[in-house]
């Protein structure tokens, strides 16, 4: 029988050997992505232009990526810089808690956001009818709230298991993979079931989102102009390929047989959604926008004057 203990905490040894240089490299991640996200969603909030419902949902996309790189990487910063790996108990649980609600969220706001492009580009004409405003806020909720209850799922179904033997998370936060791997349950229905349900969720968003995306590719396509196509597939290929990448890494990592020794791999691969994302999305989404460019210029020129 295995020797149970109460569990008070964990250690994240998730880059415990170059604490120094992981420091240093997430502390600059963490810095760029916050400053960023932070302009977008000011630059959102203050220009009366952007106050239509895709700058709608990429201020809650901005402020998302906001949350989640924060659940995560400030620990990992501290801890590195103390010399110290430890998590108390309901640490790591708020932790995963968290992180799962944020990344679940993402998701489904990013389908939410490729439906209304496609509405914008494919059915121009009844724009407008459709993403009211209050059709917009009950999307953006919604994203939020189901985010919350995968949260809830997940962090409920982990955290009933047993732990015994060793405490150490090789990871650089509280992620389902690796504390299935210190759990002394051979079996884990509840985590099992929590999983294939959200991935059988993230197949529906992949098939749904790719699905709109071919459909604007068909309408981009009919463009006359080579430079107009041009400008629609910078705009709309780079959102797809995050997109991809961010649901693809997720799918590795939760679906991958579980092994005895963590590789490099099993380290990095979180990277890709949980730290890629914040800072990908204000360069892909916002950054290029020209409507996004011409508010922050408003916003230094009423700075000088004042």
């Amino acid at each position: 029988m295995a020797n149970l203990t109460v569990v008070t905490g964990f250690f994240l040894m998730g880059f415990s050997n170059i604490w120094e240089l992981h420091a240093i490299i997430f502390l600059l991640i963490y810095l760029v992505a916050l400053m960023s996200n932070i302009l977008i969603f000011t630059l959102i909030s203050l220009d009366r232009k952007l106050h239509t419902s895709m700058y709608f949902f990429l201020k809650n996309l901005s402020f998302l990526d906001l949350c989640l790189l924060s659940t995560t990487v400030p620990k990992s910063i501290t801890n590195s810089l103390s010399g110290s790996c430890y998590i108390s108990f309901w640490g790591c649980v708020s932790q995963l808690f968290l992180m799962v609600l944020f990344v679940a969220s993402e998701l489904f706001l990013l389908t939410v956001m490729s439906y209304d492009r496609y509405v914008a580009i494919c059915q121009p004409l009844h724009y407008e009818l459709i993403m009211t405003r209050e059709a917009c806020v009950k999307m953006a909720a919604a994203s939020w709230l189901t985010g919350g209850l995968f949260g809830a799922q997940f962090s409920t179904s982990v955290f009933t298991l047993p732990f015994c033997g060793s405490k150490e998370i090789h990871q650089f936060f509280c992620d389902v993979p690796p504390l299935l791997r210190i759990s002394c349950s051979e079996t884990h229905l509840a985590v099992d079931v929590s999983v294939a349900f959200g991935i059988g969720v993230g197949v529906f968003c992949s098939i749904y989102i790719t699905i709109a995306y071919s459909h604007i590719f068909s309408i981009v396509l009919k463009i006359p102009t080579r430079e107009g196509r041009s400008k629609a597939f910078s705009t709309c290929l780079p959102h797809l390929i995050v997109l991809m990448v961010f649901i693809t890494t997720v799918f590795i990592a939760y679906l991958q047989p579980p092994q005895e020794s963590d590789s490099l791999l099993d380290l990095l691969l979180p990277m890709f959604y949980t730290v890629l994302p914040p800072n990908m999305n204000p360069i892909i989404y916002s950054l290029r926008n020209k409507d996004i460019k011409t508010a922050l210029v408003k916003l230094i020129s009423r700075h000088h004057i004042e």
